[in-house]
């Protein structure tokens, strides 16, 4: 377990910058981490580092470090960070939602996720956006599915300050069980759009193409992992709609 706060020296001449998604990347990749402190919301460890983006510029990233993540009876130990990338690869591939920009590297405490900061309003919430925002968080409830998510809480989606709403927090995804909970009950039962059907289909053919995507996802997440994901991604296709879920069993808590 990594001690409470990490070592890197901070430079507080330094100015953070706006990245794009895109451009962050390298820099999330290869950056030097210059320093940070602890988020101490959870039960894993989970940093919010500076990371170097040229002479006296940086940007914000959240790292979370293999091990600092707490033991789970149902996740394998030391794999929640992997799951964090496979969701940034699946979101990528299927071109929604917005997850921000996720890389694998060592850090401080060893290897983890690290992914681009989303400046963000924090007291608005899931519950706060689905009235006025349904169409842009219909995505969100298919990518659940398909990802099976077990911990959509209401703050786990954020309307940040580009007026966009980001997905994060993805540790528990993709287990071959499944293990969907969400609280985003407006939309169990709910009919899937056809175009969103078209972008899960031509996902379906590049793992079946055995494309890049399916290699990058085989190479954090188990074949049996795979092949529920394939199976999700079938019954989406054939039923075309959001399952209906039990309140009982499917809510994550807590809720945000």
């Amino acid at each position: 377990m990594p001690s409470p706060e990490p070592k890197p020296t901070d430079r507080p001449d330094a100015t953070e910058v706006a990245l794009s998604d895109e451009d962050s990347i390298l820099v999330l990749r290869e950056g030097e981490i210059i320093g940070g402190e602890r988020n101490r919301w959870g039960s894993n460890y989970t940093f919010i580092v500076h990371i170097a983006a040229g002479p006296a510029r940086y940007i914000r990233a959240v790292y979370k470090p293999r091990d600092g993540e707490a033991p789970l009876f149902d996740f394998a130990s030391g794999s929640l960070y992997k799951r964090e990338y496979a969701a940034y690869l699946l979101s990528r591939g299927l071109g929604w939602p917005k997850v921000p920009a996720t890389v694998l590297r060592e850090g401080p405490y060893g290897v983890g996720s690290l992914q681009r900061f989303v400046e963000s309003a924090p007291r608005t919430t899931y519950f706060e956006l689905v009235a006025g925002s349904a169409a842009e968080l219909l995505p969100f409830a298919v990518f659940d599915v398909i990802a099976n998510n077990a911990d959509r809480k209401a703050g786990h989606c954020l309307l940040g300050d580009d007026g966009h709403i980001w997905s994060i927090d993805h540790g528990l995804t993709f287990h071959s069980d499944f293990k969907l909970r969400t609280v985003m009950l407006e939309f169990w039962g709910a009919r899937i759009p056809q175009p969103l059907l078209d972008d899960i289909s031509a996902v379906a053919g590049r793992l079946d193409a055995n494309e890049r995507l399916a290699g990058e996802l085989a190479e954090v997440l188990t074949e049996r992992e795979t092949s529920a994901l394939r199976r999700r991604i079938d019954i989406l296709l054939d039923k075309r709609a959001i399952p209906e879920l039990d309140p009982h069993h499917n809510v994550p808590w807590p809720l945000v």
